[in-house]
């Protein structure tokens, strides 16, 4: 090889590097931008974050409110508030930067095929996100609350409360969340449900890929239940309660994502048909080497 062609082939290299390189600065520059911009609004984020735990309180006649332990535990929850809500916010800007890098890579019909799933997964996310917020939080909280149990008062004289204990009277067992708990757990709830609703978008795409078939997802329907009742398993707190309510989320979605892909085959098929180009006989053995 002489020297000129090293130099020829390097060069869109350095360039893809470089473009790869603004991309980056452009995304962690709009990142940093919205996390000071979350820093700022942190406290009514986690005010907005705490609704579905204070009304919970409230329906058990509790006080709302929640406390910290740790000097730092207030300051330290408003960095992973800003973290968060910075990542949310730039995430359009992320996409857009990531799109312009990948898409002059791609034919024009790529580019339409790739566009509609560029666009419904944040709205997937989103719906994702405000079920677990108005649906699973709220029940969640009611049903782990429910194991309070309420009884003699320790601020009661204490031969009232040791002759309260004599007489079989159950102590005050009451919930004293942590603001740093509170937020582990409800940031898991919704970046579970938000990221487990990309299950169509991620099949779908495969479909398009044709890297599976629609039947090849209903032969290993049985399987993807198990799979989703594990994937709940981890995501989730370890109580049966919340996982039973993602899985009964997630597995429609499943098959709604065989029906996503089987409109995808469809389509294909009319396109090749129209071009001439379709073959039964190669596409059922295709299939049969799928599934």
């Amino acid at each position: 090889m002489k020297k000129d062609d090293i130099d020829n082939t390097a060069a869109p290299l350095i360039e893809h590097l470089a473009e790869l390189r603004t991309r980056l600065i452009r995304s962690v520059l709009a990142f940093v931008v919205c996390m000071i911009v979350s820093f700022a609004v942190a406290q009514p984020i986690f005010n907005f974050l705490a609704i579905p735990l204070m009304d919970a309180m409230r329906d058990f006649g509790q006080r709302p409110e929640l406390i910290y332990t740790g000097l730092q535990q207030g300051f330290m929850v408003q960095v992973r508030i800003s973290i968060f809500g910075g990542f949310v916010l730039a995430f359009p800007i992320i996409a857009h930067q990531l799109w312009r890098f990948v898409a002059p890579g791609l034919y024009r019909q790529e580019k339409r095929a790739f566009l509609p799933f560029l666009f419904a997964s944040p709205i997937l996310f989103l719906i994702g996100a405000t079920f677990a917020y108005l649906v699973v939080l709220p029940f969640a909280f009611r049903f782990f609350l429910g194991f309070q149990q309420f009884g003699a008062d320790f601020g009661a004289d204490l031969r009232e409360l040791e002759g309260a204990i004599e007489a079989g009277e159950a102590l005050t067992v009451q919930f004293l969340g942590t603001i740093n708990e509170y937020l582990g757990l409800t940031m898991q709830f919704i970046v579970a449900f938000g990221l487990c609703f990309q299950l169509p978008v991620l099949l779908t795409l495969m479909g398009k890929a044709d890297l599976i078939s629609s039947q090849s997802l209903a032969d290993v329907r049985k399987y993807a239940i198990v799979g989703i009742l594990a994937l709940a398993a981890i995501v989730t707190p370890p109580d049966v309660v919340t996982q039973g309510i993602l899985f009964a989320a997630v597995y429609p979605l499943y098959e709604i994502s065989i029906l996503l892909v089987r409109m995808v085959e469809r389509q294909r098929e009319r396109e090749l048909r129209a071009q001439g180009l379709w073959d039964d006989e190669e596409t059922d053995t295709a299939l049969k080497e799928k599934s």
